[in-house]
């Protein structure tokens, strides 16, 4: 039986990282797992400030589905380089070259799977890549033969309401350097306890993330710019009020918590309903922020809908 925690740590023998180049010249860090019985290939990303690392467990579950996994960590994050002069900040001044940068991505990884025997072409996106995944496919530069969206940042969760929460943003871009953190990283316990409570519930999983920027400091990034909180906002009405929502033809299956503190998941709950092909699936305060990476029965049930999903569009 296979250690959980080497799922969790170590990447597979078989899996190798290695650089994809952008159209603009940009290096991306990939990874790729294929599967030698494969059934058909699936691109997992990740959210703000994710790395690849922090899917292992997901990606080795679907590897033993018998898909061939890929992924990337998106640019300005990860082993992808960073878009600020602070390396700790999540700097994005538009979430435009991200779109650009999946939809490239997209296109290239689907011509390489080209064949009688490729099977279907999947998308396995959380958080922030569940928001690009959405652009990408509206835009029509990304086709997947059915998309998983986990926690979808389809609007970010503010204290103050989306409305106030915009024009916060869009003043502390004007009052100061908009590649600024939006906030400050305190080293105290009870920071770290609020943070680990707003992404999971499971212990071991958080404490995964020590382990990996322990490995590899330059992982690592923090807060996101304020610049980065001024697009997520606006990015995320435009994609809201997208009239071509009605018309996308992707099948969705769209995994939501309710209780999730950093996106809003009434926004996501909304928007599923204006999608012709999604199922909805909402998991209640027994999930934080990362589904994927919960205690096991919320992980489990997660893994159980998403493989059924799955296998009905293989």
């Amino acid at each position: 039986m296979t250690d959980p925690v080497s799922l969790r740590r170590d990447m597979a023998a078989e899996s190798r990282l290695s650089r994809w180049v952008a159209p603009d010249g940009w290096s991306h860090r990939r990874f790729d797992w294929p599967h030698p019985e494969s059934r058909g290939r699936i691109l997992v990303q990740g959210g703000r400030a994710d790395i690849i690392e922090k899917y292992l467990e997901t990606i080795a579950h679907l590897h033993g589905q018998r898909w061939s996994v890929t992924a990337f960590d998106w640019r300005g994050q990860g082993g992808s380089g960073r878009l600020g002069a602070d390396p700790h900040v999540g700097h994005a001044a538009s979430f435009d070259p991200w779109v650009a940068d999946l939809t490239a991505f997209w296109q290239a990884w689907r011509s390489e799977g080209k064949g009688e025997e490729a099977g279907p072409a999947m998308l396995l996106a959380h958080s922030m890549g569940g928001h690009l995944a959405l652009r990408a496919m509206l835009d029509g530069g990304v086709d997947p033969d059915a998309a998983v969206l986990v926690a979808p940042m389809v609007g970010v969760r503010s204290p103050l309401g989306a409305g106030a929460g915009l024009r916060v943003a869009r003043l502390m871009t004007r009052l100061g350097d908009p590649a600024r953190g939006a906030w400050r990283v305190r080293d105290d316990a009870k920071s770290a306890g609020h943070r680990e409570r707003l992404l999971t519930h499971s212990r071991e999983r958080y404490a995964d993330e020590a382990f990996w920027y322990a490995r590899d400091p330059s992982l690592l990034l923090g807060p996101p710019s304020w610049a980065w909180v001024l697009e997520a906002f606006v990015s995320g009405a435009r994609l809201q009020a997208d009239p071509r929502l009605a018309t996308l033809t992707t099948p969705i299956l769209m995994l939501v918590a309710d209780a999730d503190g950093l996106v809003d998941s009434g926004a996501a709950v909304r928007l599923a309903g204006r999608l012709p092909h999604a199922e909805l699936v909402r998991f209640g305060p027994e999930s934080a922020h990362e589904i994927l990476r919960e205690d096991d029965a919320v992980r489990l049930r997660a893994y159980g809908l998403i493989d059924a999903f799955l296998d009905g569009h293989a």
